[in-house]
């Protein structure tokens, strides 16, 4: 082998690294991007921090009531769908109020539309809840 074939197939590896590197940063930047949403969501949206307290209050009736892994998957799935609906619901308000600040019906609509899924999400994990708990608290209740 030359040492031009050589010194290329250096730079071919190098060049391979530096690809791995760069995908490496490019992930590492997407879940600062991503931490600093959540950092946002919780220091501005009151609605989030009520979902992630009272998910964390299910969290902790999950632990001192032991429920399933079952009852952990739907418990902790409910609790994503709330926090996602309200994420995603904070990012449709604060893009309609980029693109269109002044009152607009369609505006409105998008926004109310946006919440109800959220308002959706939220009903649907409270019977989640009631199902998984509801049995425990009365057998609790009734002592």
């Amino acid at each position: 082998m030359s040492k031009e074939s050589a010194r290329q197939d250096v730079l071919k590896e190098a060049a391979g690294s530096n690809q791995f590197f760069g995908w490496i940063k490019c992930r590492a930047q997407s879940f600062a991007h991503a931490a600093r949403g959540f950092s946002l969501l919780c220091l501005t949206q009151w609605n989030f921090r009520i979902h992630l307290v009272a998910g964390a209050g299910a969290i902790c009736l999950g632990c001192y009531f032991r429920i399933s892994a079952i009852e952990w998957v739907v418990l902790i799935a409910a609790i994503a769908l709330v926090l996602c609906a309200e994420a995603l619901n904070t990012a449709l308000e604060r893009t309609v109020d980029l693109i269109k600040p002044e009152r607009h019906p369609v505006a409105r609509d998008a926004k109310d539309m946006a919440a109800a899924g959220v308002l959706i999400a939220s009903l649907c994990s409270l019977v989640v809840g009631l199902i998984l708990f509801g049995p425990h608290l009365l057998r609790l209740l009734l002592k």
